[in-house]
C-alpha cells in the first residue's frame, strides 16, 4: 500500500424481506431510492456531511431489470444537496457488486484523487416473483447457459456443488457441516436488529437445516434453508486517506485500516474443473493476506460469501482453514461459530442477514468495521490482542468475480 487506507462510518438499512415484520408482499415497500437516502444519510452524519466527500461509487447488479432503473451514479445528490455535481458512478459485478464499490473507493484515495469517498451497496428485488427473480439473477452467470440450466438457476448452480461434494466426501457428513452453517447464520441474526432472520424463533435450527431436499419442488441438494433469501437494502462506509480523516473529524480508533486488497476474475463462459473447490477465492484471498502480511490464522474473523450453506462450507477450504473435503467437519465442529476458532459472518451473513445483492459486499465492511472498532452491540465477539484482523471475502456468480479484503484494527 503507497499510503494509509481506512473505512469508518458504516451503516446498514434493514435487510427486508419474509422474515421481517415490516415486509408484507401485497403491501407497498420502500423502492430504491429510500434504501440510497437512507444508507448514505447515516454515513455523512458520522462524517460530518456532506461536504467532506469527494466522490461516491454504488455497487448494485440489476437495478434495471428488478425495479426498470439503471444510472444510479446520479442518484448520489438525493442522499444530499452538498453531493450535487460531485463525481459518482455505479459499478456491477453480479453479486460481488458492492465488493466493487469498496475496491472503486480503495482506488481513488490510493490514485490521490480523493480523500473522501462515500462507497455503496444497493438492491431491491422483491419487485418480483422468486420464479422471475431467479431468471433475473441468472444474469450473474453465462445467460447462453440459461436454457440448459435449473428453473431457479443459482440455486440450481450450487446444488451441482452439493451434490458432488456429497459424492466425493460423503451425503451425510456433509448434510451436518450444511445445517451447522445454517444454525450459526441464524443464532448471529438474531443478535442483530436490522437481519433479516432477526425475530427468527425456531428452537430446532440444526433439524431445520437438516430438512431433505425436494428435487420436485425445489433443488436435489439443497433445501430452502440452505439458500440466501431474497432481499431488499443498502449499506454505506466511508473510504478515507489520513487526511480524510483529519477533514472529517473521524478519530482513528474509530476507523480500521485496509492493510491488503485483490480483485480476481475468472472467465465467466467457463464450467468449474472441479465442482467442490473455489479456486477464484482462493487466489484473491491469498493474494489478498500476502498483500497485508498476515496468514489466515492471523483472523480474529471473517465475513464469507454464503449465498448458500454449501458456498460456506467451500469458502473455508478455500481460504485455507480446512483441507479439502473437511470442511463440512470443521464448521460441524463449531469452528466458525461466535465462540470458535474463527467466528465467521457475525450478524448472519448471507443467509441470516440477508442478500440484498449488490449491498452485500458493503454489508460484509460494515461489520468488520463494527467488530474491530468494538460497536457491535450483542453481536459483539472478542478480539483477541495478538488478532487484530478481520476479512472479507465477497463474491460475483459462481466463482467469477471475487473481491478480498484484510483489516486491521487500529487501536
Amino acid at each position: 500500500m503507497r499510503k494509509k487506507i481506512y473505512m469508518a462510518a458504516g451503516y446498514n438499512t434493514v435487510s427486508l424481506g419474509t422474515g421481517r415484520k415490516e415486509f408484507h408482499p401485497k403491501k407497498p415497500r420502500p423502492g430504491i431510492e429510500h434504501y440510497i437516502k437512507e444508507a448514505g444519510q447515516g454515513t455523512l452524519k458520522m462524517i460530518n456531511g456532506a461536504k467532506n466527500v469527494d466522490e461516491g461509487v454504488i455497487g448494485n447488479f440489476m437495478a434495471s431489470r428488478f425495479v426498470k432503473q439503471a444510472h444510479l451514479g446520479a442518484f448520489l445528490p438525493i442522499i444530499d444537496e452538498g453531493l450535487k455535481y460531485k463525481p459518482s458512478l455505479r459499478v456491477e459485478g453480479a453479486c460481488g457488486s458492492g465488493g466493487l464499490s469498496l475496491i472503486t473507493g480503495i482506488k481513488s484515495v490510493l490514485s490521490d484523487s480523493a480523500d473522501v469517498v462515500l462507497s455503496m451497496g444497493v438492491e431491491v428485488q422483491n419487485s418480483v416473483k422468486a420464479i422471475y427473480g431467479a431468471d433475473i439473477l441468472a444474469g450473474a452467470g453465462w445467460y447462453n447457459e440459461r436454457k440448459d440450466g435449473h428453473a431457479y438457476f443459482f440455486p440450481g448452480q450450487f446444488s451441482n456443488r452439493a451434490g458432488a461434494y456429497y459424492e466425493k466426501f460423503g451425503r451425510e457428513k456433509a448434510r451436518k457441516g450444511l445445517a451447522t452453517w445454517f444454525k450459526n447464520a441464524i443464532e448471529n441474526a438474531r443478535l442483530c436488529e436490522t437481519a433479516q432472520e432477526h425475530t427468527n424463533k425456531t428452537s430446532d435450527l440444526i433439524a431445520l437445516g437438516l430438512t431433505e431436499p425436494s428435487p420436485k419442488s425445489f433443488t436435489d441438494h439443497l433445501n430452502v434453508f440452505d439458500c440466501s433469501k431474497v432481499s431488499d437494502g443498502a449499506s454505506a462506509i466511508a473510504i478515507m486517506s489520513e487526511e480524510g480523516l483529519a477533514k472529517t473529524g473521524v478519530p482513528i480508533s474509530e476507523a480500521v485500516e485496509v492493510i491488503g486488497f485483490s480483485l480476481k476474475v475468472n472467465n465467466i463462459t467457463e464450467q468449474p474443473k472441479d465442482l467442490t473447490v473455489l479456486d477464484t477465492v482462493k487466489e484473491a484471498a491469498k493474494e489478498a493476506l500476502s498483500n497485508a502480511g498476515i496468514t489466515i490464522n492471523d483472523l480474529a474473523t471473517i465475513e464469507v460469501h454464503d449465498c448458500f450453506t454449501i458456498a460456506g462450507v467451500l469458502m473455508v477450504e478455500a481460504l485455507g482453514l480446512a483441507k479439502h473435503g473437511e470442511g463440512a467437519d470443521y464448521v460441524a465442529n463449531g469452528n466458525t461459530a461466535r465462540t470458535g476458532k474463527i467466528p465467521m459472518n457475525t450478524t448472519g451473513g448471507l443467509i441470516g442477514w440477508g442478500h440484498p445483492t449488490g449491498a452485500t459486499g458493503v454489508h460484509q465492511a460494515v461489520t468488520i468495521w463494527e467488530q474491530l472498532t468494538g460497536i457491535a452491540g450483542k453481536a459483539q465477539i472478542e478480539i483477541p490482542s495478538d488478532r487484530p484482523y478481520g476479512m472479507t471475502v465477497n463474491m460475483g456468480g459462481d466463482d467469477k468475480t471475487i473481491v478480498a479484503i484484510v483489516y486491521k484494527k487500529t487501536s
